[in-house]
């Protein structure tokens, strides 16, 4: 075991605060020192979120997008791209159908469309929280402070606002015509306005290193986030990425372990990408600090619209078949679903140092 990975292993189970070359020295862990790492994790997410699984029902009502990010399949110039808009009727739908299915949190999903404005989207969150008692994630995009109001004053609890990457210049360039310090501007907007805060990164970006991946984790500790989406990069056709290497599982499970350290009552999805990449990419990411699954609820017909990144996991399933899976890799990591709302259980913290005297074991 490497001297600076183990001090700072060490350090993260006496609950002292992690700098960020410690950060840098736990995602740089070796293959054999990666267990040690993945099992304090673990320990973590069980003694601070527990040991339920939080099922959020997502619904990717539009694929219509005003930007024209270089990784995203959604981008404006895509034009290989068959769009489509769900109706308010078919949202709300879609939701109920996932309240019944067990979902506790329904998270409405699209890209960037304006067709969706203040007022609809507000009728719709309305109707959804009255209806179906859930608990109800906004993931639209960059909006205005009123329109964040508004969907606010409406019923929406979450808002999930990831800013991809910490590097202003890898920002500036990957997302044109937008910076970093505006993404970041609006997630302090929906601080203050009473959201629990969700953002996270993209792992394996072209042009990003392990010291950004250390600066996401720590923008995220200073924001105090209440949910962190981190998933691997996918290259997507029809994109000016589409030739890229993609981002490795392994070092996204890091990234998301060593998250789950700095933020250990933060929620932490096993995210799509993950089962994507590995067809079991979601089990291996709740074995090593996630709590979080999203099973797909968007209508079957417009399921396959949603390319963000190719080959998809679950595209294909009907919001039966994909809470069905979801429950399969539950139970495939020793876990069982969460009957609550999913809120989030508090602030982000110190680990209390009460594992250290376990993490040194051999390493199998």
């Amino acid at each position: 075991m490497g001297t600076a990975f183990a001090q700072a292993l060490e350090k993260a189970a006496e609950g002292k605060e992690l700098a960020g070359e410690d950060l840098a020295a736990l995602l740089e862990a070796e293959e054999a020192e990666s267990p040690l790492l993945f099992n304090l994790a673990d320990k973590v997410r069980s003694r601070f979120v527990g040991d339920d699984i939080h099922l959020r029902g997502i619904i990717e009502f539009s694929n219509y997008c005003s930007k024209n990010c270089l990784y995203c399949g959604l981008r404006i110039d895509n034009r290989e791209l068959d769009r489509y808009r769900m109706s308010a009727a078919e949202i709300v739908e879609g939701s109920g159908r996932a309240a019944a299915l067990g979902c506790r949190t329904i998270v409405l999903q699209s890209g960037e469309d304006g067709f969706y404005t203040a007022g609809l989207l507000a009728d719709i969150i309305r109707t959804v929280k009255e209806e179906f008692d859930v608990a109800v994630t906004l993931s639209v995009g960059d909006r205005t402070r009123t329109d964040y109001a508004i969907f606010r004053q409406a019923g929406a609890d979450r808002y999930l606002l990831k800013h991809e990457t910490s590097d202003a210049r890898l920002f500036a360039a990957l997302r044109p015509g937008t910076t970093l310090e505006d993404r970041l501007k609006r997630a302090a907007w929906l601080k203050e306005l009473g959201y629990q805060v969700g953002s996270g990164n993209i792992v394996g970006l072209p042009g990003q290193g392990v010291e950004t991946l250390t600066a996401d984790i720590l923008l995220m500790r200073r924001m105090g986030v209440e949910m962190a989406g981190i998933g691997p990069f996918i290259p997507s056709s029809h994109t000016p990425l589409g030739g890229a290497s993609g981002g490795s599982l392994e070092m996204a499970l890091k990234t998301l372990a060593v998250t789950r350290l700095v933020l250990p009552r933060t929620h932490l999805p096993a995210t799509t990408a993950a089962a994507t990449v590995d067809p079991l990419g979601r089990v291996k990411a709740l074995k090593c600090g996630a709590n979080v699954i999203m099973p797909n609820m968007t209508p079957l017909s417009c399921r396959g619209g949603y390319c963000i990144y190719p080959g998809k996991a679950g595209h294909k399933e009907t919001p039966e078949e994909s809470l069905a899976t979801a429950l399969r890799t539950i139970e495939r990591a020793g876990r069982g679903p969460a009957g609550d709302y999913g809120h989030a259980p508090g602030p982000a913290g110190k680990v209390e140092g009460v594992f250290q005297e376990e993490i040194f074991l051999t390493c199998p």
